[in-house]
């Protein structure tokens, strides 16, 4: 665009960051917390457009009615585009308005998945197609048989996700473990990973596979254009369910997908609803078993990060595999116990 140049924003600058982000109210849009990356384009000293990113999701995005029509999306949006390129990343996402998915297919995207208030859209060097064909490649995934299928992020990894495997893999042929691979949580997805994999390696049927970029993670979905907390949730768990049911359940002929029975975390339970509600569309069933308990409560992550907080290390051994309890009394299990502790201390 002549005339027209895009603008990089000081995300430690205050004032230009309350810049964007009054800007960004005028479309009843917010700020995402986690933007690493966000440009605008000005005219008369004044933003008239913005698009932001966090890794490779671009999100953020929004431009003036009196530059519409003039390139500013393709401009927007092939500057964010070489910001990648930089960082060797060549596959990106948007999240965005249904109502905006004409402007994004136009510019070269392909839309995965929309549900009532949010699209999801992709580009680069793969699709969630050939994606999920590699997948079935590199971990020899039979689809002529029956899969059934768990989504886990095992922060750490307890007897509670044992459990859930052992029962899985006890009642089907095939199981496919698919690891939360976005690193949002307090151990890193590498030795959460290790931990699961080698834990249940006394099961033969079970695979243990990388969760990849499209089993969505609440960490990382984006509430910049949803204002209720209600909203946001209905969006991420409806998306996420249909995205698995759709491409991953058909690709891979899971038939079955077994979840923990959630009685304490919100998110979880309406997750689990969503799936309930989604994946018998796509003919699979889901199974929902009664959590694992030990003395009298339910064991969960949270509970073995609770420990690690309140310093009673030692009741872990008794809800954890022993994968989890070696790898927690390692040199690298060590360091994340201190950050745990370090993080959750009163300032």
């Amino acid at each position: 665009m002549y005339g027209i140049n895009v603008e990089r924003i000081n995300l430690m600058d205050q004032d230009e960051v309350k810049e964007v982000k009054d800007f960004l109210q005028t479309f009843k849009l917010k700020l995402d917390d986690n933007v690493d990356y966000t440009i605008v384009i000005r005219k008369n000293e004044k933003i008239k457009a913005t698009c932001s990113k966090s890794q490779n999701v671009f999100k953020c995005f929004a431009v003036a009615d009196e530059l519409r029509g003039e390139g500013v999306s393709a401009t927007l949006m092939g500057a964010l585009s070489d910001k990648l390129f930089e960082e060797g990343i060549y596959h990106s996402f948007i999240f965005t308005k249904i109502e905006n998915i004409n402007i994004f297919t136009s510019l070269g995207y392909e839309l995965i998945h929309q549900v009532e208030k949010v699209a999801l859209l992709e580009s680069g060097i793969y699709n969630i197609k050939n994606y999920l064909a590699d997948m079935q490649k590199k971990y020899n995934i039979d689809k002529f048989t029956k899969n059934t299928a768990i989504v886990m992020n095992c922060n750490p990894f307890t007897l509670g996700h044992l459990y859930l495997i052992e029962k899985a893999a006890s009642q089907n042929k095939e199981v496919l473990v698919f690891i939360v691979e976005e690193d949002k949580s307090s151990f890193p997805f590498i030795y959460r990973y290790a931990m699961v994999k080698e834990g249940v390696s006394h099961l033969h049927n079970v695979r243990v596979i990388k969760g990849g970029e499209y089993i969505i993670s609440r960490a990382t979905f984006p509430s910049y254009f949803l204002r209720k907390e209600d909203e946001i949730l209905k969006a991420y768990t409806t998306l996420d369910a249909s995205i698995f049911g759709k491409y991953f359940c058909k690709t891979l002929n899971i038939t079955k997908r077994f979840i923990g029975e959630e009685p304490y975390c919100k998110v979880t339970r309406a997750y689990n609803d969503a799936l309930k509600e989604i994946l018998p569309i796509y003919g699979v069933e889901v199974i929902e078993v009664k959590r694992k308990a030990y003395m009298e409560d339910v064991i969960s992550a949270s509970n073995v990060r609770k420990l690690i907080v309140e310093g009673k290390t030692p009741l872990i051994k008794d809800i954890v595999p022993s994968s989890t309890w070696t790898f927690l009394n390692s040199a690298v299990g060590k360091e994340i116990m201190d950050k745990i502790r370090l993080s959750n201390s009163p300032h």
